[in-house]
């Protein structure tokens, strides 16, 4: 029959379809990033570079913030996972916090661009979130194993804040720093709170 309503429903994408999409939007949206900058790359020309309509874009993610997480969510996954891998091999706190620092700077320095999109609006980047509490939770268990205890709380912001998006790009752009200067700074700030040893 020409109105079979079989013929005429449409097919609902499978959950293999939309994870196909998804890969595929950022697949698309990485390689127009590095060929084009962050900013300069927008919501409708990744669906277009991707072949896809912008409903199935936004369906995956509601904006160029939430399509950055994403491709910085494995990433992520891989520095906490090396992190807990050096802490279960290294017992030594002292170098466990010098190790952490140092990969979490380059981890900022080389996903700035991903990092601070939506930043002018919000000032927020995704350091605020969930995904980044185990990052400063890191550092204060450090800082407990090296003794630390006048300002330790204060200790764990200011290092953490270090780590901070803004406060890379800042030194960066308006200091001329190298990812090697940062990390001596933090270094040297780490050890003005590390306990004096007993004269």
């Amino acid at each position: 029959m020409d109105d079979d309503p079989i013929i005429l429903r449409p097919l609902r994408p499978t959950r293999a379809d939309a994870l196909k999409n998804r890969e595929l939007l950022l697949e698309t949206a990485q390689r127009l990033f590095e060929k084009h900058g962050v900013e300069a790359v927008s919501m409708s020309a990744i669906a277009e570079a991707a072949e896809v309509g912008k409903g199935t874009l936004y369906r995956h993610f509601a904006n160029k913030t939430d399509l950055c997480l994403a491709l910085l969510d494995q990433q992520q996954r891989d520095l906490q996972e090396r992190t807990f891998q050096h802490l279960r091999q290294i017992l030594d706190p002292y170098i466990n916090l010098h190790w952490f620092l140092r990969e979490a700077l380059t981890f900022v320095w080389q996903n700035l661009p991903l990092l601070l999109v939506g930043a002018p609006e919000t000032y927020f980047t995704p350091m605020h979130t969930a995904a980044h509490a185990w990052w400063r939770q890191t550092i204060r268990g450090l800082l407990v194993r090296l003794r630390v205890t006048a300002h330790l709380e204060y200790a764990a912001d200011a290092l953490y804040v270090m780590l901070e998006a803004h406060t890379v790009y800042f030194q960066q752009q308006m200091r001329a720093c190298t990812l090697e200067m940062l990390v001596e700074g933090i270094y040297a700030l780490l050890s003005g709170f590390l306990p004096r040893p007993n004269a």
